[in-house]
């Protein structure tokens, strides 16, 4: 692994390990843990979700890749509906602060350098076709 692409990749390793604790306190029942439903779906299934999109985006490559870059965006987006800043105004807060600080970090952390990979690489295809 290239080291530029340690930066996304242990991002998503942070929201992978994040959202698989949060899973395992909904079902073991572990206080503070998720809700068993949030208004639109199951958060059991949308924390399954969320953990396999983030595990493909680290085998596809989230710096080398195109599908990389995207399933990675999309892994961070579906974190922040678990750890975005709505909940600082959850009853919980003062019990989960560290999970959605965390989330919140590798979150933007990985949408930064993905935009910015996205970018360069859109820069060096212009210019290698200006030649």
């Amino acid at each position: 692994m290239k080291p530029a692409d340690r930066i996304p990749s242990a991002a998503l390793a942070s929201l992978i390990i994040l959202q698989s604790v949060m899973l395992s306190a909904l079902y073991a029942g572990v206080p503070p843990h998720p809700p068993e439903a949030i208004p639109l779906f199951g958060i059991a299934p949308f924390l399954g979700l969320a953990l396999s999109v983030a595990a493909a985006a680290l085998i596809l490559g989230p710096g080398s890749s195109r599908a990389g870059r995207w399933a990675g965006c999309l892994a961070a987006l579906m974190a922040l509906l678990s750890f975005g800043p709505q909940k600082y105004f959850d009853a919980q807060f003062a019990l989960i602060w560290p999970a959605v600080l965390g989330g919140q970090v590798a979150s933007l952390v990985l949408i930064a350098n993905l935009v910015m990979k996205g970018r360069s690489g859109r820069e060096a295809a212009v210019a290698g076709a200006n030649s």
